[in-house]
């Protein structure tokens, strides 16, 4: 009976993952419209304001702009020119546009405000889901899931893949601690685009 539980969750994982991660995301979004989530968000960044000095936000400063506009563009142009697969070049594109038109519909209709108290940079437009969070989570999410499947090397693998993960989780830590999000917009952002990426390479798979 276990083995058998243990067999279904290993070939239903990837939906499970999905599941959890759209009803974690659909928790952050009903506790913001009831006011709920305001304290978890205070307290992350107490203890996030903690850790600011004049070098943590320089380096910070120059993450963050690996997961705008610019710093995204300009990646996805060098992909573009260096990798010899066309699939994967179109699947690139494709993923960018999509990731970031659901960012920006749900940002149009949900309407929350940005913090202002402890803003570092300036940042204009709306506050959740982070935006930052979400296409930098599907854009290296993605390059995360190349890399598995095209690398052999094992070891060159995994350390692509570290990297991938750590400049992921570091975008989303600069935006709370540079002041232009709460800390529920980018758990929302990253909940959401790990659900997204899930429906996303299993097309890829097909195809």
């Amino acid at each position: 009976m276990i083995k058998k539980l243990y067999n279904i969750i290993k070939q239903r994982k990837r939906w499970i993952v999905l599941f959890i991660a759209l009803v974690l995301f659909f928790i952050i979004l009903q506790s913001m419209f009831f006011d709920r989530i305001i304290k978890f968000d205070t307290n992350i960044y107490k203890l996030i304001s903690k850790t600011i000095s004049p070098i943590i936000t320089i380096f910070l400063k120059l993450v963050t702009n690996l997961g705008g506009a610019i710093g995204i563009i300009s990646i996805t142009i060098a992909l573009l020119i260096t990798m010899k697969n066309k699939h994967y070049r179109i699947c690139i594109v494709i993923n960018l546009f999509i990731i970031t038109l659901i960012n920006q519909i749900l940002k149009f209709i949900i309407q929350r405000p940005r913090p202002e108290e402890f803003r570092i940079i300036e940042e204009s437009g709306y506050s959740f889901p982070s935006g930052h969070s979400m296409v930098s989570m599907a854009f290296y999410g993605l390059l995360i899931y190349i890399v598995y499947k095209e690398v052999k090397n094992k070891y060159i693998k995994n350390i692509l893949s570290i990297t991938l993960v750590g400049l992921i989780l570091l975008i989303g830590f600069s935006r709370i601690y540079l002041g232009v999000h709460y800390a529920s917009d980018v758990f929302a952002g990253f909940l959401l685009s790990i659900s997204y990426l899930i429906i996303y390479t299993k097309i890829i798979d097909k195809l």
